[in-house]
């Protein structure tokens, strides 16, 4: 088995790469989408984010208010470490267990937006970057995701820097270049995955 990291700033496009490494036959462990299944209505997560929190982060039917969380934590680094704290021992877990039902032989790449930032690069046999320049970055938040300049930029300046991603990359995928490209350069890098995994 090749433990993969796949990273990228917001708005980088590590979305797209992970969809399409899927294509190619990747196992993939997304950990957005885990982080939003361990806090979610009923689980204990959900319930201990409500006590960091208050009861004003859910919404009316009792899920996570996550654009009202987002703009609590986000403007705040204390706060988003206490969430962080709560959300990331879930999600590794839960990452494990996925990871252990993988077959063997299998491509398994994580999905991980704060690799970085986090200092998870040492987890991974080798970490893949996913690179687009700032400029490409917002524009992205705000054509396609419809957030305002300024929440955007908030959100970019709350990552690494683009620098430090770079330095933990084993292999960059650089995503300031048109869907085509792009599907090619990921099919390369597969086979250099597909490679690693059965050496």
């Amino acid at each position: 088995m090749l433990k993969v990291g796949l990273t990228g700033g917001i708005g980088a496009g590590k979305s797209e790469v992970s969809r399409l490494l899927v294509e190619c036959g990747a196992v993939l462990i997304d950990a957005d989408r885990i982080a939003r299944e361990v806090v979610a209505p009923g689980t204990p997560g959900l319930a201990a984010v409500v006590d960091a929190f208050g009861p004003g982060v859910l919404t009316g039917d009792g899920a996570l208010d996550r654009p009202k969380l987002g703009s609590i934590v986000f403007a705040d680094a204390g706060k988003l470490a206490v969430l962080n704290s709560i959300v990331h021992p879930l999600v590794g877990a839960r990452s494990r267990e996925l990871e252990e039902a993988a077959a063997a032989d299998a491509v398994v790449v994580h999905d991980v937006p704060l690799l970085t930032e986090n200092g998870l690069a040492p987890l991974y046999d080798l970490v893949v970057v996913v690179d687009a320049s700032p400029a490409t970055q917002l524009d992205r938040l705000v054509r396609l995701r419809g957030m305002t300049e300024e929440d955007a930029r908030a959100r970019m300046a709350a990552q690494a820097t683009r620098e430090k991603r770079l330095e933990i990359a084993d292999i960059v995928i650089d995503n300031d270049v048109p869907l085509d490209r792009l599907r090619a350069r990921v099919r390369e890098v597969w086979s250099e995955l597909v490679r690693r995994a059965q050496e």
